[in-house]
C-alpha cells in the first residue's frame, strides 16, 4: 500500500526512481520500529488534529519521501512498562507484511489530502472525493502511478513529458487512461505524434497502445496517420509509380540499389497475409511493366538491326546498345519478382512468343544481344526449379525459340557476364527438356549433341539430361520386356 500527500497549490515534486526504490525497501515501520522523539510541548489553546482529517496545520517536515511513522501526529505516548520491555513479541516475517511507503508532493504546509494508492482510481475518487483518505488496490506500476498523479499539479506538462522516452510515455498513457486524466492523455498523444519511433518493435507498441484507448473525445487519428492512409486503395498507384521510377532510371548505381531494396521488400510481403486482391493488383502492375519493357526492347533491336547501323559513329550507336542492356536488365528484375511471387507462368508464355525478337537476335553483334540470352537462361532455370509451371506447349515453344540463341551466346556469357552461373543454367535447361514427351526429348538432345561435339565447352553441357533420356529410351523398355517375360512364365506354370 502506498501513501501520497497531494498539495492544494501548483508546486509538486516527483521522486526519482532511485529514491523511490530505496524508500520502498527501507520504509517498513513494522520491520524496524523507530523510537520517535518526544513530541513538542503544546499549549492548552491548541487542539490535536486526528490522522484522518484534513491536515490544515501539519507539523514541520521536509518535502519528498517520508515514512508513515513520521505522519503520526497523535498525543504523547504512555510510558513503556517493564513487562513490555522484558517480554518481546516475536516479529512477523517481512514477506508477510504489507509494505508501505509515503510519498509527499509539494510543501507540507500546503498538503491537504492524504492518498493511499495500491486500482480503479477514477471510480474510487468519484465515490470518496469528500474524504481525506483514499485506498486503491492492486497497483501494477506504482512508480508511474505516482508520477501520473503528480502531473495533475504540473503547469508545464509538455515540458516535463518531453524529457521522457517513448516507453515511459506509453506507461504514463496507460495510467492516465485508467484514472481518466484526459489532459495527460492528450499531451502524451501529442508527444507520440511528434517524436520519432525507433524500430519496428517500438512502432508496434505505440500503435497497439493508441488503438486500445477508449476515452471519448480523445483524437488518436494524428498518431495513427503515420502508419495508415485515408486514400482508398493507394497500393496500386504507389507501387506502379515506384516500379516506373526504378525502370526509367539511367543512373546505374542508384537503379541497382533500389532494385535490390524493392525486391527484398516484396519478398517480405510474400510471407505475410495479404489483403484481398492486393496480390492480383501487384501482379497486374508488374506484367504491365513487362509488356512495356518488351515493346521498348523490340524497338531497340529493330533499330540496331538496320543496315548501316554498325557503320554509324560510336556516339550514335552507344545510346541504343545501352538502352538494350537497360531494358533486358529491367525484364530480368521483373521476372525475378514474379518468380518470387509464384506468378511467372504468364511471363514464360510472353517470352516463348517473342519470335520477332529471336529473329532479330541473330542480326546483332553478340556484345549487344547477350543480355537477352540472360533472360532466356533465367526462364529455363525457373522451369527447372519448378518456379514456373507453364503448359507443355509453352515449354516446347520456349526451347524451340530460345535454346539455339542461348547456345550461340553461351561462350560469351561464361566469360563476359559476372552473374552467369553455368551449372545452374545447364541444370535448368536439362530439366526443362526432360519435362517434355520422350520423342521431343530425343529431338532436342540430338540437336544439342551435334552442337556440343563441334563447340565443346562453348556449348552448354547437358550430359546429365542426356543420360536420363538414354536410360528412358534404351534401358526401361528392356526392363519392361523382362517383366513381361516373367509374368508370362508365371502364367504358364499355373
Amino acid at each position: 500500500m502506498f501513501q501520497l500527500l497531494l498539495p492544494s497549490e501548483g508546486f509538486w515534486c516527483c521522486p526519482s526512481p532511485v529514491v523511490f526504490q530505496k524508500t520502498f525497501k527501507a520504509q517498513n515501520p513494522l520491520n524496524k520500529p523507530k523510537t520517535s522523539s518526544p513530541p513538542p510541548k503544546t499549549t492548552p489553546q491548541k487542539k490535536q488534529v486526528p490522522v484522518m482529517e484534513r491536515n490544515l496545520t501539519p507539523p514541520p517536515s521536509r518535502s519528498g519521501i517520508v515514512s508513515e511513522d513520521q505522519q503520526n501526529f497523535g498525543p504523547e505516548r504512555p510510558p513503556v512498562s517493564n513487562s513490555m520491555v522484558t517480554e518481546r513479541v516475536p516479529r512477523p516475517k517481512i514477506e508477510n507484511l504489507p509494505r508501505k511507503v509515503a510519498i509527499e508532493f509539494g510543501e507540507p504546509g500546503t498538503c491537504d489530502v492524504k492518498w493511499r494508492i495500491a486500482v480503479s482510481f477514477a471510480d474510487k475518487f468519484a465515490e470518496t472525493s469528500s474524504l481525506s483518505c483514499l485506498e486503491i488496490d492492486d497497483c501494477e506500476d506504482v512508480e508511474i502511478y505516482v508520477e501520473t498523479v503528480g502531473l495533475m499539479y504540473c503547469k508545464e506538462m509538455k515540458q516535463r513529458l518531453i524529457k521522457q522516452g517513448v516507453p515511459r510515455i506509453l506507461r504514463i498513457l496507460k495510467v492516465a487512461e485508467l484514472i481518466g486524466f484526459n489532459s495527460c492523455i492528450r499531451s502524451c498523444l501529442e508527444y507520440l505524434e511528434a517524436v520519432p519511433w525507433v524500430g519496428e518493435e517500438e512502432e508496434e507498441k505505440v500503435v497497439s497502445t493508441v488503438l486500445r484507448l477508449q476515452c471519448e473525445g480523445i483524437g488518436v487519428n494524428p498518431v495513427l496517420k503515420r502508419v495508415s492512409s485515408n486514400i482508398p486503395n493507394p497500393r496500386k498507384d504507389t507501387l506502379s509509380h515506384i516500379i516506373e521510377l526504378v525502370l526509367k532510371s539511367n543512373e546505374d548505381r542508384g537503379r541497382r540499389e533500389m532494385k535490390s531494396i524493392v525486391l527484398k521488400l516484396l519478398r517480405e510481403n510474400n510471407n505475410l497475409p495479404s489483403y484481398v486482391g492486393s496480390a492480383d493488383i501487384c501482379n497486374k502492375t508488374i506484367y504491365s511493366s513487362c509488356r512495356s519493357c518488351l515493346n521498348s526492347l523490340t524497338s531497340q533491336f529493330k533499330q540496331a538491326a538496320e543496315e548501316g547501323f554498325a557503320d554509324q559513329p560510336n556516339d550514335s550507336r552507344e545510346p541504343v546498345v545501352k538502352q538494350i542492356a537497360l531494358e533486358a536488365d529491367n525484364l530480368s528484375w521483373l521476372l525475378e519478382i514474379l518468380a518470387d511471387r509464384q506468378a511467372a507462368d504468364e511471363f514464360a508464355v510472353m517470352w516463348a512468343n517473342q519470335h520477332e525478337l529471336a529473329v532479330l537476335h541473330t542480326k546483332l553483334p553478340i556484345v549487344s544481344r547477350y543480355h537477352v540470352s540472360c533472360i532466356s537462361a533465367r526462364v529455363f532455370v525457373g522451369v527447372g526449379r519448378g518456379e514456373l509451371l507453364p503448359l507443355k506447349e509453352t515449354r516446347q515453344l520456349l526451347l524451340q525459340t530460345w535454346l539455339q540463341p542461348l547456345i550461340n551466346d553461351y561462350n560469351w556469357l561464361q566469360h563476359g557476364c559476372r552473374s552467369f552461373d553455368r551449372k545452374l543454367v545447364e541444370e535448368g535447361i536439362g530439366r526443362t527438356i526432360l519435362t517434355l514427351p520422350l520423342e521431343d526429348q530425343q529431338s532436342i538432345l540430338l540437336g544439342w549433341l551435334d552442337s556440343f561435339l563441334k563447340a565443346g565447352d562453348k556449348c552448354p553441357n547437358l550430359k546429365k539430361a542426356f543420360e536420363v533420356w538414354w536410360r528412358r529410351t534404351f534401358i526401361r523398355p528392356y526392363m519392361e520386356a523382362q517383366d513381361n517375360n516373367i509374368l508370362r512364365s508365371g502364367c504358364s506354370k499355373t
